[in-house]
Parts: structure tokens; sequence; C-alpha cells
């Protein structure tokens, strides 16, 4: 029998070879990252945003939001446009393309789980959270500036 210690460790890799590959396969589904799938549903939640006002909802940079909106842009799914009442803001506008690849889209793994976690009866919630976040505590990454579901190859 395993060690707790080499249990949890597998219990680790099986939720980063998950999210792994659930990422390879949303981005082959729908030509984007899950990161760019996000900002473009908090786009499309808002009808319209400001980087910053995505970095906040995200909580991540607002420079990793705006290598995000260029991406999307580039594709057509978002475009930005100056504000009629304050010409020093760019609000970020979601387009007819962007709200049809939004519908297309297949579920992403974090609403996946958002659903099984709610079904949970709240003491279940409780422990889950306490010991996710204890993991996290343990893994000694709480100053990091990037939301876990970030692909790293997305802010080069």
């Amino acid at each position: 029998m395993l060690a707790r210690e080499d249990q949890s460790l597998i219990a680790l890799r099986r939720i980063l070879r998950a999210t792994e590959v659930f990422g390879r396969d949303f981005a082959q589904a729908s030509g984007m990252t899950a990161v760019q799938y996000r900002v473009l549903r908090t786009v499309s939640e808002s009808g319209h945003a400001t980087g910053k006002e995505i970095a906040v909802t995200l909580r991540v940079s607002q420079a990793a939001v705006t290598t995000i909106i260029d991406r999307l842009a580039l594709k057509g799914l978002v475009r930005r446009e100056k504000s009629s009442s304050d010409k020093r803001r760019t609000n970020i506008m979601i387009t007819e393309c962007g709200a049809q690849v939004l519908a297309e889209t297949p579920d992403p793994l974090h609403q996946k789980f958002a659903r099984k976690f709610a079904a949970l009866q709240d003491w279940e919630q409780a422990m889950l959270l306490a010991s996710l976040e204890r993991v996290a505590d343990m893994l000694d990454y709480d100053d990091l500036d990037i939301d876990p579901l970030f692909d790293p190859d997305e802010l080069h």
C-alpha cells in the first residue's frame, strides 16, 4: 500500500493531467484556449468591458488580459471601441462571430466542476474547499499573479 503522501501526489497529478488533457481537447474543439474562452465569456456577460475590468473580474494582471484580448481581436471574436463618454477609455465588445463561437463552444472543465461541486452538500463543499486551500498553501505559491486556469503560453 502506498503512503498517504504518495497517494496525495498521485491525486494531484491526476488533477493536473485532467486539466492538461482538457485544455488540449478544448483548444482543438473550440479554436481557442480555456482562458480566451473565459475572457470572451466575461465580455459577453457584461456587454462591454475595459481590459482593467476584465482583469479585476478574473483576478489577473491587466497585461495578461491585454495579450488575450489581442489574440481574440485577431480572430475577430472581440473588437475595441473608444467610449463615447470618455475618449481615454477603450471598451472591449464581443462580435457576432464571437457570440456564435461562444454559443457553440463545449462546456469547459471549470463549469463541469462547478456543477458537480454545487451538487455536493454544504459541509462537503466546505471540507473540499478547506482541503484545496491547504494544498495550495503547502505548495507555497500564494504570491503568483496569475489565474490558475491561464495557460502560461498565453503570457508570451
